[in-house]
Formats: structure tokens, C-alpha cells, sequence
């Protein structure tokens, strides 16, 4: 068992916190802890993050930067080899006050080997909502689903979810029955929406037309995001609107097919694959006019928060946890057993309508909910400080 610093009186040290995560690319759950990174208090709290990648992701630099670490733990499918990886690390970086875990069920063995190891304060993170996935699983997926999440009921000190639909995924229908279960809504930093920006450059730049009408979507190409759907709605929306784009921001494993898939539908002219890009608020505020985001399931949906503090009207399927609508004049929900005819139906109304909300307002009023990323940094420093002084006093 390693041992981890305790509250001195007279010598005060930062709360070391250890992230367990896939890998520190651009997606919902890495930009939201970004977010935190930089507006926690670093004399306080210090982050780093246990990767299951050796291969270089886009915010490690930035991490570096900052003065955090980037910690690789491999083989993550091999039980006994990540967890002779896991303590090593342990033994080399120093004690940690806090796992902080984020691989959704595995976070049920990374916290029985946080438990071995002494580490005080174990959070299991629930961002994702995978109960459709998991209800189809064949047998032996069933049983790991089961003993991790037992191991997250026996070795989590805490658990956190983005959502309701999120907690309940991880911690079982009762969750709220157990005090060591609640909600912490993600926060995001909204100074990047109140850039002015000069639209048309940035149109050039993607090569998109001045007089494009833009549907936009930001995610992972995975099964989750839906992509063949959206590629299908948008095809639908062409052959009204001539002048239709349908941008495209991230990356993943789908991609290249989602490419062929654009070619095989003769959207080639029509769609743009944009990649992952550090500027999607400028993107969204100034060249998108639709965000449209017909997601299989979502543990909340970070990016409609986004869509939202940029005025956009988002049309999202009806899975989506309604937390995410922080501004119901610009949410427009549709399930997705509705013919594709009807979602782009609802993606041509959007320019004929009248605005919902100025840019101006549906910014003020992102900025005063729960999802501003001061109020959702306080709330997690106040649960790192409460947990870290309890487990200490016990």
C-alpha cells in the first residue's frame, strides 16, 4: 500500500488529483477537463492524467504548458499488465490524494487497484449513457459490465455524473438513494463565444461560399454520433437548397468511411470535413446556421451547450438528456424513428423563422446557468476539498 500526503497545518501542499483517461484529444470529455485545468486553483489542486495511449493527443503540449503530466498506462485490455503499469506509476509519480476516473465501467477496476494502492479518495465519472449498447451485449460483455460496475458500487468513495440518464447508467436506477452519487454538470469557457471574427476569411478558409446555408455538426466519427443519419437528412435538405454545406468537425475511427459514404451519396461537393479544430466557437458563432446533432445516445452533449451559447438552433434527437437545453426557443427534438423527410423539414424551417434569441442574450443566459465553467470548476473544487478532508479525518 502507498501511502499519500495528509493535511499539515502549517505547511499546505496542493491536493494531487490523478485523471484516468483514454487519451487527451479533442473530444466532449478531455475539452471539459481542459476547461477545468486551467481555470482550477493551482495552488490548491494539482492534475494529471493517466492516458491508455503512447501516441501524442492534441491538448498534451498544452498540458505540459501548464505544468501537469502526461502519464501513459498500457494495456488497459491486459488486467494484469495495466495494473503492474498502474502501480509503477504510482511508486514513480508520488502519491495521489484523488483518483479521479473517466473510462465509464473500467473505472471499476482502476479504482479496486486505486483502493489496493491507498489512494484515499476514488471518483468514478459517469459521461455517457450507453444503457441502449449495453442491452444488446452478448454474454461475456454482460458479465464485465457486471463486475465493474460492482467494483464501482464497492471501491468508488464517490461518483459523479453529467447528467441523470449518466448517473443512473453507472450507478443503477437508485442512485440518488446513495449520498455518494450526484450530478456535476460540465462547464465550459465562454470568453471564446464574444470573439469577433471575421467570417469571411474563415468561410475561405474551409471553402465554404458567402451565401452558403451551413448545417453544422461537431462530434467523433463513432457509431454514437450517427454520421450515416446526418449525411442522409443533409441529402434530403439538397434537394431543396442548392446552396446547402454540411461542415464536419472531429475526428475518429469512422471517418474514412463516412468519407466513402459522402462520395457514394454525391455529397462530395456538399460536405466538409473540417478535422478536429481548436476554434469551433468561433466556427460555430460565425459560419454555422443549423447544429444538428442526431446522436444514438449521449451521456449530456457538451457541444450543444456550445451550439447554444453561440445562438444556434439545434435540432437533436430526442435520446439526448433535455439537461442540455439551456435555452429551450433554440432546441428542436425529434426522435429518431421519425422519417428522415421530417428532420429535414425541420432543418429548412430554421431560416424562415423568426430569431428565437439574439446572440447577445442566448450568451447571457449560458453564462448565468449551471454550465459556465466557474460555477462548474467552484462546484468541483468544493468536492475535491470536502472528500479529501473527509477520507483524511477518518
Amino acid at each position: 500500500m502507498i501511502g499519500y500526503p495528509h493535511i499539515n497545518q502549517n505547511v499546505r501542499h496542493p491536493i494531487r488529483i490523478l485523471h484516468v483517461v483514454g487519451g487527451m484529444n479533442r473530444g466532449g470529455i478531455e475539452t471539459w477537463l481542459m476547461h477545468v485545468l486551467r481555470h482550477i486553483d493551482p495552488d490548491r489542486f494539482h492534475m494529471d492524467f493517466l492516458v491508455h495511449t503512447a501516441e501524442p493527443c492534441a491538448y498534451d503540449e498544452e498540458v505540459y504548458a501548464i505544468g501537469s503530466k502526461i502519464i501513459p498506462c498500457l494495456n488497459p485490455s491486459k488486467p494484469w499488465l495495466y495494473a503492474s503499469n498502474f502501480k509503477r506509476i504510482l511508486r514513480e509519480y508520488g502519491a495521489y490524494n484523488i483518483v479521479h476516473s473517466h473510462v465509464h465501467h473500467f473505472s471499476g477496476y482502476v479504482l479496486w487497484l486505486a483502493k489496493q494502492a491507498g489512494i484515499p479518495v476514488r471518483i468514478a465519472h459517469s459521461h455517457n449513457d450507453t444503457s441502449a449498447v449495453e442491452a444488446k451485449a452478448v454474454w461475456h460483455r454482460r458479465l464485465y459490465l457486471a463486475l465493474t460496475k460492482k467494483w464501482i458500487a464497492r471501491y468508488a468513495t464517490m461518483g459523479l455524473g453529467c447528467s441523470h440518464k449518466a448517473a443512473a447508467n453507472l450507478f443503477g436506477s437508485d442512485w440518488k438513494s446513495d449520498p455518494r452519487w450526484r450530478v456535476l454538470y460540465y462547464g465550459i469557457n465562454l470568453t471564446p463565444f464574444q470573439k469577433q471574427v471575421d467570417s469571411g476569411s474563415l468561410r475561405a478558409e474551409l471553402g465554404i461560399p458567402k451565401d452558403a446555408f451551413v448545417i453544422g455538426h461537431v462530434g467523433r466519427f463513432a457509431e454514437q454520433k450517427n454520421h450515416v443519419f446526418l449525411l442522409e437528412i443533409a441529402a434530403e435538405v439538397a434537394k431543396r437548397e442548392p446552396k446547402m454545406r454540411l461542415l464536419l468537425l472531429g475526428e475518429g475511427s469512422l471517418r474514412s468511411d463516412i468519407e466513402q459514404k459522402v462520395l457514394e451519396m454525391g455529397l462530395s461537393d456538399r460536405a466538409i470535413f473540417a478535422g478536429a479544430r481548436p476554434d469551433v466557437p468561433e466556427i460555430m458563432g460565425s459560419i454555422m446556421d443549423v447544429f444538428l446533432f442526431p446522436s444514438l445516445y449521449e451521456g449530456l452533449g457538451l457541444v450543444l451547450i456550445e451550439a447554444q451559447a453561440a445562438g444556434l438552433p439545434c435540432i437533436v434527437s430526442s435520446v439526448v438528456p433535455d439537461e442540455a437545453d439551456v435555452l429551450k426557443s433554440l432546441m428542436s427534438r425529434l426522435s429518431l424513428s421519425q422519417p428522415v423527410s421530417e428532420w429535414a423539414e425541420t432543418v429548412l424551417a430554421q431560416p424562415n423563422l423568426p430569431s428565437a434569441i439574439t446572440k447577445f442574450d442566448a450568451l447571457s443566459l449560458v453564462e448565468t446557468s449551471p454550465f459556465n465553467i466557474e460555477t462548474s470548476v467552484q462546484q468541483l473544487e468544493s468536492i475535491y476539498q470536502a472528500q479529501f478532508t473527509k477520507e483524511v479525518a477518518l
